[in-house]
């Protein structure tokens, strides 16, 4: 059997009196020495615990530095788009207010359309008189190409019968001429014989009939030599007449030799006509598209903020009048350039708004920039000249939100998130 002193720890056996027997006066130690027994092993087990403890917590902290990156210069943006008017108008109607939700095609603003309507039928009217125009001339180069040729032979024929009336006109007044010196001769012949005539009367040579006979001879002979004249001067007008008449039929025939000119001169004026009807044609879709900017829509599907018309205003061309925030947002996160050896594009991410801590949302790594967000500001650094303190840089990341839209949770531009990027 064990003896009991040999059990019990030296340092306990050096507090405990000795007995007459040379043994302690007491068979077992004092509570004292077992409290102080069961001591050491406790702070041992707490240190180990406590060392388990920070261990588990630093592998668990240096584990998600491996995997997971995250950053508090983190904010949503969007695509918010400006609504402008195309044209200068009165304002007749607003349709929406702030803050509200609108679908895309949306009226948003009527601007006063009757101008633009007015201008719009008066394009239409101009456009109609255009298109009769290039009929008439469509149909004046079939007519000149179709008697073109015709008309060569006409004028020919028509230059023969002339020159033909011409030589006729000539070889009678040559006769005319003729005969007009025959009769000046017999006129002269008789006149004389008149003369001769009424001195033998006076004489008692000749008898009274015979000198009236001579006498009303002379008076033939002059009437002869009157139509005689007549006729000359008719044979001459005829000449000159027929020589007007060639001259005519001989512009005719160069005129008909111009056929091919005419032709090509009305095709000119039908494709002038055709051009002028286009030009009218744009001018009419011109003025229908203007006609339509009087009616400003959502180009998108969002909420309206600041909105800055109202009915009666008086706008001018590229004067903003109110922006749409889409419905569809995104995140852009400043990483430090030292965050991003890992990530990629289609990483999941866990983003956390501020504005609504107790909803995490979900998405995707959609793209990194080609470049830090120094390089692309107003005044970019210049590190070559100066001194040069070597400072991390920021690239900003855009993240893609995978949930739908949620009108209990808006998210718009400029609200503050914190993304964490699951990027092993």
């Amino acid at each position: 059997m064990p003896n009991p002193v040999t059990e019990i720890a030296p340092e306990v056996l050096t507090d405990v009196p000795i007995g007459p027997n040379g043994a302690g006066s007491q068979a077992h130690p004092q509570p004292e020495a077992r409290a102080g027994r069961r001591t050491f092993p406790l702070r041992m087990i707490a240190f180990v615990f406590l060392g388990a403890v920070a261990v588990a917590i630093g592998s668990a902290w240096w584990y998600r530095s491996l995997a997971y990156e995250s950053t508090d210069n983190a904010f949503i943006q969007g695509d918010v788009v400006t609504v402008s008017p195309k044209v200068a108008s009165l304002v007749s109607q607003v349709a929406v207010s702030d803050n509200q939700s609108v679908q895309a095609g949306a009226l948003l603003v009527q601007l006063d359309p009757r101008d633009f309507e007015a201008k719009l039928a008066q394009a239409r009217a101009n456009l109609a008189a255009a298109e009769a125009q290039q009929r008439a001339a469509t149909i004046n180069v079939g007519v000149i190409g179709t008697t073109a040729g015709a008309g060569v032979a006409q004028a020919e024929a028509g230059v023969q019968t002339a020159q033909r009336q011409l030589d006729g006109a000539r070889s009678k007044l040559e006769q005319s001429r003729a005969q007009v010196v025959a009769a000046e001769a017999e006129a002269t012949r008789t006149a004389e014989d008149a003369q001769r005539y009424e001195t033998l009367f006076t004489t008692r040579a000749v008898s009274q009939q015979e000198r009236d006979n001579a006498v009303a001879a002379a008076r033939a002979g002059a009437a002869n030599l009157d139509a005689a004249r007549q006729a000359h001067q008719a044979a001459q007008d005829a000449v000159r007449q027929a020589e007007a008449q060639l001259k005519q039929t001989e512009a005719q025939l160069a005129s008909a030799k111009a056929a091919p000119q005419q032709v090509a001169y009305s095709e000119a004026q039908a494709k002038q006509a055709a051009g002028q009807v286009a030009q009218l044609q744009a001018a009419v879709r011109q003025a229908e598209l203007d006609l339509s900017y009087t009616k400003l829509v959502a180009p998108v599907a969002g909420r309206i903020t600041r909105k800055s018309v109202q009915a009666g205003n008086y706008v001018q061309v590229g004067q903003a009048l109110l922006s749409i925030v889409p419905q569809q947002v995104y995140v852009v996160a400043n990483f430090k350039e030292t965050q991003l050896a890992h990530m990629r594009a289609g990483q999941p991410v866990q983003v956390k708004v501020d504005a609504y801590p107790d909803r995490t949302f979900h998405g995707r790594v959609d793209s990194i920039q080609a470049g830090s967000g120094a390089a692309f500001s107003l005044l970019p650094p210049e590190n070559a000249t100066g001194n040069y303190v070597k400072v991390v840089q920021r690239v900003p990341v855009k993240i893609v939100l995978d949930d739908p839209a949620d009108p209990q949770h808006v998210l718009g531009p400029g609200m503050s998130v914190v993304p964490t990027v699951t990027v092993r």
